[in-house]
C-alpha cells in the first residue's frame, strides 16, 4: 500500500500572516464558520511568478504540471543555519538532475518553525545554485524554510527568486515533515488556489511513497 506523508505546516491563527475570525456558530447560526485572512505567502506556500516579476504568471494561468509528480529527496542536513546551498552540497544527486525533476531539499530546518531563527537564520539557495537548477531546466524546487533565499537581504532574495521564476521552476516553501521520508524517489503533490492575479499561496503539500519493501 501506498503511504502519505503530510508534508505541510498547520496553519494557526496568530501565526505570521495568519488571522482567523468566527463569523457562525453552530448554536445561534445552524453552522460553524471562520472569515480568514491569510498573507499569500503563509505558511507551506507556493510563490508564483508575479511574486518577484511584474508581467510574470499568476496563480490562474500556471501549469499544474509540475506540481504533481515524480521528486528526488535530496538531504542537504549538513547545512548549517544562515548558510548557503550551493551545487556541491547535492553530492551524487547533481550529476543526474536534469529537465522536469522535482527537487525537494531535506534540511531539518521545519523544526524550527515559530522560532525567530526560522525565517532570519534559515539555510537558503544561493544564486550560483539557482542559476545552476535554471540551466538544468528543473521543474519545482521545495524547501523547509520559508524562503529559498535571506528575506532579509533584498538584492539576494531578488535575485534568486527571479532567477528561478523567470525559468519556469515552480518553488513551494515551508515545508515540513521531510525526515518522514523514507525514500529518495516520493510522488509530490501541492496544489495552488486558482487566485485571479495570484503572486502566491498557501498550499497542502504531500508526498506519496509507493508500496514495497522499505529501504535498508
Amino acid at each position: 500500500m501506498a503511504r502519505i506523508i503530510d508534508l505541510t505546516l498547520t496553519l494557526r491563527d496568530g501565526m505570521r500572516g495568519v488571522e482567523f475570525e468566527t463569523t457562525s456558530v453552530l448554536a445561534r447560526d445552524g453552522w460553524n464558520a471562520r472569515t480568514l485572512k491569510l498573507y499569500s505567502h503563509a505558511g507551506t506556500h507556493m510563490d508564483a511568478p508575479r511574486h518577484f516579476i511584474d508581467d510574470g504568471a499568476t496563480l490562474d494561468a500556471m501549469p499544474l504540471e509540475p506540481c504533481v509528480g515524480p521528486a528526488r529527496v535530496i538531504d542537504v542536513t549538513g547545512v548549517g543555519p544562515g548558510e548557503v546551498i550551493t551545487p556541491d552540497h547535492l553530492g551524487a544527486a547533481a550529476e543526474t538532475i536534469g529537465p522536469g525533476d522535482r527537487l525537494l531539499l531535506k534540511t531539518g530546518w521545519s523544526a524550527r518553525a515559530g522560532r525567530p531563527e526560522y525565517r532570519d537564520r534559515l539555510p537558503r539557495i544561493g544564486i550560483e545554485l539557482a542559476r545552476w537548477l535554471a540551466d538544468r531546466r528543473v521543474a519545482l524546487i521545495g524547501v523547509e524554510p520559508p524562503s529559498v533565499a535571506d528575506v532579509n537581504d533584498l538584492d539576494e532574495v531578488t535575485q534568486v527568486h527571479r532567477t528561478l521564476l523567470a525559468a519556469g521552476i515552480v518553488i513551494v516553501e515551508g515545508l515540513t515533515n521531510l525526515d518522514a521520508l523514507t525514500r529518495e524517489q516520493v510522488v509530490f503533490i501541492a496544489l495552488p488556489l486558482k487566485i485571479e492575479g495570484g503572486d502566491g499561496t498557501p498550499v497542502r503539500a504531500v508526498a506519496i511513497e509507493e508500496g514495497g519493501e522499505d529501504p535498508a
